[in-house]
């Protein structure tokens, strides 16, 4: 046997940990048809190759379609044909959607919110155009970590982005089968794979914080290297008595 080279240990922990996510969490069933969002960014690249290649394993047998969504009043330039030539090198079929929101319509909403909303409801369009009963993306656990922390912090709600959420007003689950793959590893696999970037120059993405979440969960790691761990453990251990709980004064 041959002796595993530093590809063959990258790509066999990525896949030890999608697999994982995938079982744990049970986001794959037979008959599925998912509708991967592919952006053109490094994890939806790798989103498509990890669910192309374990759809063609026997069980559960499941199908892919990848969908790219023009946002049309925003500059991010896709490149159209390497997308496209990607999905079907590792033969999936791709279809490219075009949809635009008015940052005007509703002033209570953050512009980066609203664009993600309505990209996520062409996401919902193409789905059911292609006979798809889920939409996977392309979050994994970095993402979802400092999701936690942005909302603890300024939403002051304990929550983040579910690897598997059931929306019952259009019929559709999302799911995110790389929740438990780290972002560093995702970055090993686009230098390794070659990804080409995509030209990104949103005029609110100065607005996000989440590019202060990673410098937070970054020294948070350099404090104790298991914090991922324990703020992921955290989520499943939520001990009710030893946290304030405000009265019912309808009780009272």
């Amino acid at each position: 046997m041959g002796k595993m080279t530093e590809e063959d240990r990258l790509m066999r922990r990525i896949n030890q940990r999608f697999m994982k996510g995938v079982m744990n969490y049970k986001l794959i069933e037979e008959g599925d048809r998912i509708l991967v969002g592919l952006s053109g960014g490094k994890d939806s690249l790798a989103l498509l190759e990890l669910l192309a290649q374990r759809s063609r394993i026997y069980k559960p047998k499941f199908s892919v379609v990848a969908a790219h969504v023009v946002m049309k009043n925003i500059a991010y330039e896709s490149d159209q044909t390497y997308l496209l030539e990607y999905a079907e090198s590792l033969g999936v079929p791709y279809v490219c959607y075009e949809t635009e929101f008015d940052p005007s319509t509703d002033t209570r909403k953050s512009p980066c919110f609203l664009c993600s909303w309505n990209r996520r409801k062409a996401l919902f369009t193409v789905a059911k155009e292609q006979g798809c009963n889920k939409i996977a993306l392309g979050h994994h656990m970095d993402d979802i970590l400092e999701t936690l922390l942005m909302n603890m912090t300024f939403q002051g709600a304990f929550s983040t982005m579910p690897p598997r959420l059931v929306m019952r007003k259009f019929d559709m689950t999302i799911i995110r089968p790389m929740c438990l793959v780290h972002e560093a590893d995702l970055k090993e696999m686009a230098a390794l794979r070659g990804f080409r970037k995509q030209v990104k120059n949103c005029p609110y993405e100065k607005d996000s914080h989440r590019s202060d979440m990673k410098e937070v969960l970054a020294r948070l790691e350099a404090m104790n290297p298991e914090a991922r761990y324990s703020l992921w453990g955290s989520m499943n251990n939520i001990q009710h008595d030893m946290l304030p709980v405000e009265e019912d004064d309808s009780l009272k």
